[in-house]
């Protein structure tokens, strides 16, 4: 059992995680100061969009032709370069336009995403190659790239430009995470190697040779249910990244809270949910052993629902408690869905299949999910904040809120434990 293998893993994870850190959730606050408020939505779906193909491609590749840390560094190089782009683009623009902005970060994004799910892949199987339980060791791992997302974040929230202008409402997060990126680039090739498994002299159908095989867990009736309500509760992922800054900043805006201190500084508050997020990531182990995957997913929907409901309460003057409450039950809404979630599709797939079964669970997440639920929450905030005479973002929130109650009381239904987490799924 080579010891270094967790350190190593540390790493890739710390700047994994610090490459979406440095603009996920400031960015919609930099676009509603330049003037493109009502398009946040479309900037975060995006990330649903290209996740709905574009994971599952490099699941594909990652299985049958390119080591998944390989192809991990190529992603992230392109994705940096790409994030470069519209770093110098927001520095260089006398007047910011739309187009080319999002044009750029639709590249970096397209290939950011599938990351995710390949680094996932790339630790798991490094684990297991060198005697490691991935249930009991990836998630104290995993917990260093939360840990990343924070150092980005609040770098982000701190760092100001010779203008005085904050990272956080400048075009500079984008550059940051760009270094990032082209830095994890570099990094990737040193990793142990990942073995593909392409079969060599044997027939295959054609479904085999495209890597379509994973959408066979669909025949599994408990995984079809699990996949889709993944892709229900996935509507909630991106809602607050969207939305958080812009909603805490404008508190601003408001003379009875304007002097307060998280109405400046917002991407700080956040930061919260992310710190609470590194003690759900070490409570995983714990409760899929004690409670099984239906109660952890439960327990994750539960807390989507205080996570809205506590926003639409708070404000950052005396109700600021509230929105201190939401950030430290994200990190049970987040890390018990999608990283138990992820583990369970490890658990339950055949090693030739898991890195298209993680581009799926991916895909129906981060893809499908994430689009839809970006938009239909663009559309609200929309309807209710930015187009409204009289804005409430509270009821905005609550809406959110009663939607994630809906979701857990359907799964609570329709999803059955399975007697054996570990039996492969045929």
């Amino acid at each position: 059992m080579d010891k270094s293998i967790r350190l190593r893993l540390i790493v890739m994870n710390f700047i994994q995680w610090a490459v979406w850190g440095a603009y996920l959730t400031s960015m919609g606050g930099y676009l509603a100061g330049v003037g493109l408020a009502t398009r946040i939505g479309i900037f975060y779906a995006m990330q649903g969009i290209v996740s709905i193909f574009m994971p599952t491609i490099m699941g594909i590749i990652a299985d049958k032709y390119v080591p998944a840390q390989k192809l991990l560094g190529l992603c992230q190089g392109i994705a940096g370069a790409a994030m470069l782009a519209a770093g110098f683009y927001g520095m260089s623009a006398q007047e910011l336009a739309f187009g080319p902005l999002f044009a750029l970060y639709t590249i970096s994004v397209a290939f950011y995403m599938p990351t995710i799910a390949l680094s996932n892949s790339a630790a798991y199987k490094i684990l297991e190659k060198n005697g490691y339980d991935t249930v009991k060791d990836f998630p104290p791992i995993r917990v260093f790239g939360t840990v990343g997302f924070i150092c980005a974040m609040l770098f982000v929230n701190f760092m100001t430009n010779g203008e005085g202008v904050r990272y956080q409402h400048s075009y500079n997060q984008f550059i940051v995470s760009g270094v990032l990126g082209i830095s994890m680039f570099l990094y990737c090739f040193t990793l142990p190697n990942c073995p593909c498994h392409k079969a060599e002299g044997e027939s295959q159908t054609l479904a085999q040779r495209f890597g379509l095989d994973a959408f066979k867990l669909f025949r599994n009736k408990n995984m079809a249910i699990f996949f889709v309500f993944s892709m229900l509760l996935g509507m909630a992922l991106q809602i607050t990244n969207g939305f958080a800054n812009p909603f805490i900043s404008h508190f601003a805006d408001v003379p009875e809270f304007a002097d307060t201190w998280g109405a400046s500084n917002a991407n700080a508050l956040i930061a919260i949910s992310q710190v609470c997020e590194t003690l759900g990531i070490l409570l995983i182990p714990a409760a899929m052993r004690l409670f099984g995957i239906k109660k952890v997913m439960l327990i994750s929907m539960v807390a989507w629902v205080l996570r809205f409901g506590f926003f639409g309460a708070g404000d950052t003057g005396s109700g600021v408690w509230l929105l201190i409450l939401s950030m430290i039950v994200y990190g049970v809404a987040f890390d018990f869905f999608n990283i138990s979630g992820s583990l369970y599709v490890n658990m339950r797939t055949s090693e030739k299949l898991q890195n298209s079964a993680q581009g799926l669970f991916m895909m129906m997440t981060n893809g499908i999910g994430a689009t839809v639920g970006t938009l239909s929450a663009q559309a609200v905030v929309n309807h209710f904040v930015y187009n409204a005479a009289e804005p409430s973002w509270s009821t905005a929130w609550y809406i959110f809120a009663g939607y994630a109650l809906v979701v857990a009381i359907l799964f609570m239904i329709m999803f059955r434990e399975p007697k054996n987490p570990n039996e492969k799924v045929a």
